[in-house]
């Protein structure tokens, strides 16, 4: 995923529950930023802007007021209210606590292969991503379908079990799904890939389930016959978000048809699971927020995001001195003045091998005066990395990490590249590999860098 700015496309509005004007009204709450919950925090609504890698607070009247970055925040997609802080989860499943000022507390990985979080008050639940399955993996019918942790992260609980599939190695995308927690320590969750919306007690016992009525019968998802390498799997796509409004009704982002390319929002009560309000929404209707009557207004989220200005860039930290393949050192220093790619890669990453072609042209085709390109390795066996650049032989400076890179970076997996400005501040994070396409975008953006004064 690439870092980039927002845009500042017209505001889009409509109401849910009744008629909504044409701009933001006040004491507005947001429950959904695209397909993420969002957390109420200090009279701010707090949301992840994965596109960004911020977290971004708003007002009453859904305004930016503040935000932040961090080398923490790669790819966020969930955020929570933890106490007096902010609970956010990675894509990639790792939990990071952050303060108000945008401070890192604590973080911890993923009790499961990925995680999601929702908090409340000073507890904390987790329950497989919906957001990314990084593989199929069985699970025994005992494993639990809710993790109860503690603010460190810690096991201190489990809730129901899982359900396992006539296919078990499709346990992670069967029991994948949204969850919320609720103020008296009730725990909401909707699978990922069924017609379903659970709620159970502080003890697990379930209280009830609803549904919306999609289809007419539900199967657990199978594998389809293979084309080639790749793996294709016939499911459907239902829930994608909870939230507890300030209301006290659950709100629950879904699709409206088998893909979740177009998505409704059901509100419904939480003492039986009964849907009081139904929203089908529009393509730009990508953010819900309820306001201080309980009618539910959307919003264009581009618009809410976007500004006058764009965010202002953060300095690259902490810099490096690094000894080269020759064993001389190079500091982040020698290249300012310059556009740089700050690449970060390792000789037993697949993704590194087929971008490392790509940096290659990009390094050759501009000139050295105006930009540069760096790669660190990761890699713990000397000889392992020397054969893959034997291989490749790239014609821009390797750099020697030794392991050490992804504790110091805190980047949540390989390839991981930071472009520089002259001035050695972020103009964006590159997560994982895109292709083409991805460094066609790159070329663009260094240019236009490249003639900026």
């Amino acid at each position: 995923m690439r870092r980039a700015l927002a845009g500042g496309a017209g505001l889009c509005a409509a109401a849910l529950l009744a008629c909504a004007p044409p701009a933001p009204r006040s004491g507005l709450t947001l429950l959904f930023l695209r397909r993420s919950p969002a957390a109420s925090l200090g009279g701010l609504s707090w949301a992840p802007d994965p596109d960004h890698s911020r977290l971004v607070a708003l007002d009453g009247r859904l305004r930016v007021a503040r935000s932040f970055t961090s080398p923490r925040l790669a790819n966020p997609v969930a955020v929570a209210a933890l106490g007096g802080a902010l609970l956010v989860t990675e894509r990639t499943g790792e939990g990071v606590v952050f303060d108000t000022t945008g401070r890192p507390l604590r973080e911890w990985d993923s009790p499961n292969l990925a995680s999601l979080y929702a908090a409340h008050g000073t507890e904390v639940v987790a329950v497989r991503s919906p957001y990314y399955i990084p593989q199929f993996a069985a699970e025994p019918d005992t494993a639990p379908l809710i993790r109860v942790l503690d603010t460190l992260g810690r096991p201190a609980g489990r809730l129901a079990t899982i359900h396992v599939p006539p296919v078990p190695f499709l346990a992670q995308l069967v029991n994948a799904g949204a969850v919320a927690l609720g103020p008296d320590g009730s725990v909401y969750f909707a699978p990922l890939v069924r017609d379903e919306i659970r709620k159970y007690g502080p003890g697990g016992a379930l209280r009830w389930t609803a549904q919306r009525g999609l289809f007419r019968t539900e199967a657990d998802p199978e594998f389809l016959p293979p084309k080639g390498r790749d793996i294709a799997v016939r499911d459907a796509l239902v829930n994608v978000a909870l939230a507890l409004g300030p209301d006290g009704r659950l709100y629950a982002l879904g699709s409206d048809d088998s893909s979740a390319t177009r998505l409704r929002v059901d509100a419904l009560d939480t003492a039986g699971g009964a849907i009081l309000a139904t929203r089908h929404l529009g393509v730009r209707e990508t953010a819900v927020a309820v306001d201080a009557r309980g009618g539910l207004v959307t919003f264009d989220a581009d618009s809410l995001l976007g500004g006058p200005a764009p965010p202002e860039r953060e300095t690259f930290t902490p810099t490096f001195a690094l000894p080269d393949v020759h064993g001389d050192t190079v500091l982040l220093a020698r290249f300012a003045g310059k556009v740089t790619l700050v690449n970060f890669w390792a000789s037993w990453c697949d993704p590194c091998r087929e971008e490392f072609p790509h940096m290659a042209q990009l390094y050759r085709e501009l000139d050295r005066e105006d930009f540069e390109i760096v790669a660190i390795s990761d890699d713990v066996d000397r000889g392992k990395m020397a054969a893959f650049l034997r291989e490749y032989r790239p014609p821009f400076p390797i750099l020697v990490g030794g392991g050490r890179m992804k504790q110091i970076y805190h980047y949540r997996g390989l390839p991981y590249s930071v472009l520089l400005d002259r001035r050695g501040r972020i103009i964006e994070r590159i997560f994982g590999f895109g292709g083409a396409a991805e460094f066609t975008k790159l070329r663009q953006t260094i240019a236009n860098e490249v003639r900026a004064p």
